[in-house]
């Protein structure tokens, strides 16, 4: 099977460029970054309480997915629609993998899919939204639904809400014993709220590791099960992963280890002034893979008054908004290209005859080789205006190569943070919200 490449020739300074980063740069960088990496597989750095992701494609057993499987057919048996109930890392992983790998307009209309075997999965708990939950409360009516309700406590206030009330909509429309049965919680393995009344109702259960955090968690039940009620294949997504788990160890050389090579640039960018990261891609199934990415490296790095600013942009679309500001904007940014080899369909552009559009010149060829030349020359017009580009070619996407993606950005997330001096494993900043919120609702011991 093929893998991920990764290209950081762009980003690397030539001519009359206004970035001077080499390649002799960030190979001095390789004993440090291949330490980093040594300390993530040691289990001797900060944060490593927190390592539970590091070699979960490598560990989870045939029997683990067998009965995830079969939790998700039985979900698909019963529902048209699957409400997937979480914030943060517990939804983002399963979101990013089902919206790059199903139909893109399989949640407008089920396209002739039997709706009992290919439920519609859409999401909850993610926002505080009044209007939000009123739509998808009414969306529901009437319809046969199911919800997977992701919370390691079960009181993070965005989950629990949604799932008070979308918990007593289902038990009212199909009393409390059957909805039992539509309802999964992933949850702590021993303690907490959600465990308390899934031992409580009888829920099936999933465990949420104690050493892996929401943003790591895509390859657990919090990612699988969602993903495989969606239909797709999660031994594959699975494969994918233990392929870059094995093409990324510790004992790989830095000159052929993607991940060590993608932490020592971005962190080399940044010493040079480079803030900012964009993550680009030209497929628009790719988006949710984006805002986990931002997820992931934001919430890892960006502490102690450090870190690379994420942020991301669908091209060509964004070309046509945020495209002037890469273009000639301050130059604190670099760019992190997804680049898709082949698409899953081919398209022709048609000859026409009155040719108004003066489009002609492009008949009879495919649609996607309009867009790698836009996607080509978009890089070439970015490098030229002094914004260093790195690029991660996908031979296909399918759910083998985006385990490798994922698994790729996690386990260079890990050196990264290491190269930046930070713990990429904790996230105290994101409290500082709540205990104001609470306050502010008088919540008991605020």
């Amino acid at each position: 099977m093929e893998k991920i490449v990764l290209d950081i020739e762009k980003a690397l300074g030539r001519g009359e460029s206004s970035f001077a980063l080499t390649k002799e740069q960030v190979y001095a960088q390789a004993d440090q970054a291949t330490a980093c990496n040594k300390t993530l597989e040691n289990g001797t750095g900060k944060g490593y309480d927190f390592l539970g992701w590091l070699h979960l494609p490598s560990s989870i057993t045939e029997a683990e997915i067998a009965d995830i499987q079969e939790t998700a057919n039985t979900l698909r048996s019963k529902c048209e629609v699957v409400v997937v109930v979480g914030i943060g890392g517990s939804y983002l992983g399963a979101k990013a993998v089902i919206d790059a790998l199903s139909g893109t307009f399989d949640n407008y209309c089920h396209c002739g899919l039997d709706p009992q075997t290919h439920p519609i999965i859409v999401y909850a708990g993610h926002n505080i939204g009044e209007d939000y939950l009123h739509e998808l409360s009414g969306y529901l009516q009437g319809k046969s639904f199911g919800i997977i309700n992701i919370s390691k406590s079960g009181t993070t206030t965005e989950p629990a809400l949604a799932f008070r009330i979308l918990k007593k909509q289902l038990e009212d429309a199909v009393g409390k014993e059957e909805a039992k049965t539509r309802i999964v919680a992933v949850t702590d393995k021993a303690r907490g709220a959600l465990r308390t009344l899934a031992n409580k109702e009888g829920y099936k259960t999933y465990v949420i590791p104690d050493n892996v955090g929401g943003r790591f968690s895509v390859l657990t039940p919090v990612g699988l099960l969602p993903v495989a009620v969606a239909g797709i294949d999660i031994k594959q997504l699975i494969a994918g992963a233990a392929a870059m788990e094995q093409a990324t160890g510790s004992e790989v050389p830095f000159e052929n280890n993607p991940a060590e090579i993608y932490a020592a640039t971005r962190n080399e960018l940044y010493k040079s002034g480079k803030k900012i990261e964009i993550l680009a891609n030209f497929h628009p199934k790719l988006h949710y893979v984006s805002e986990w990415w931002k997820q992931l490296y934001g919430e890892s790095e960006g502490k102690e008054h450090k870190g690379i600013f994420t942020a991301a942009v669908d091209f060509t679309t964004d070309l046509h908004s945020m495209g002037q500001w890469i273009q000639e904007g301050e130059r604190s940014i670099f760019e992190t290209v997804i680049s898709i080899a082949r698409p899953t369909y081919s398209v022709e552009v048609p000859f026409d005859e009155q040719d108004l559009d003066g489009l002609n010149f492009l008949a009879g060829q495919r649609v996607d080789h309009v867009n790698k030349m836009a996607e080509l020359g978009t890089q070439l017009a970015h490098v030229d205006g002094g914004v260093p580009n790195i690029r991660i070619e996908i031979p296909e996407l399918n759910a083998y190569y985006l385990g490798q993606l994922l698994y790729f950005f996690e386990r260079a997330c890990g050196v990264s943070g290491y190269l930046l001096g930070v713990n990429p494993f904790d996230q105290p900043g994101v409290e500082a919200y709540k205990k104001n919120m609470f306050r502010l609702l008088n919540k008991p011991g605020y």
